[in-house]
């Protein structure tokens, strides 16, 4: 009797490998999409909330997403990806509006809208022309809108 498997078992073989990595491969794609749009969720509230440290230390609205260096912690990663759009109504009204949005392609912004509450959709068009001008995405971006009241 000769040892070793037969040409048929490790087609049978293969094939049940084959069916396992079909079920598999779907849901490790959706947990991989599942966490990038945590990750960019939480780097919108982390910008929120540097937003609302910078303006009340700085008495002043960031224009950048670049002023924001010194009150993020994992900035040099945050920075090539956020952009930052401002409209300035301290004078007239003592409140002013920052938005900020994700201007990456590899997150729905519904996914991002689904992680935290305070994600949600911005559309481009809608933006403010004060801030950052760079924008390589064009229609919904995730994003967050932020809205501060001067006390002093």
């Amino acid at each position: 009797m000769k040892k070793g498997f037969t040409l048929v078992e490790l087609l049978i073989v293969l094939a049940v490998i084959a069916a396992l990595m079909a079920v598999a491969t779907p849901m490790a794609l959706n947990a991989v999409r599942q966490a990038k749009a945590s990750q960019v969720a939480q780097n919108l509230n982390a910008l929120k909330t540097s937003v609302e440290q910078y303006f009340f230390s700085e008495k002043q609205i960031p224009k950048t997403i670049d002023d924001l260096e010194n009150y993020v912690s994992n900035f040099e990663s945050i920075s090539k990806s956020y952009r930052l759009k401002y409209k300035d109504d301290l004078d007239s009204t003592g409140k002013a509006t920052v938005v900020v949005v994700y201007d990456g392609v590899d997150v729905s912004p519904a996914a991002v809208a689904n992680q935290f509450n305070l994600a949600g959709t911005v559309t481009t068009a809608s933006l403010y022309t004060a801030g950052d001008d760079t924008f390589t995405n064009t229609g919904n971006l995730p994003g967050a809108t932020i809205t501060v009241t001067k006390w002093w």
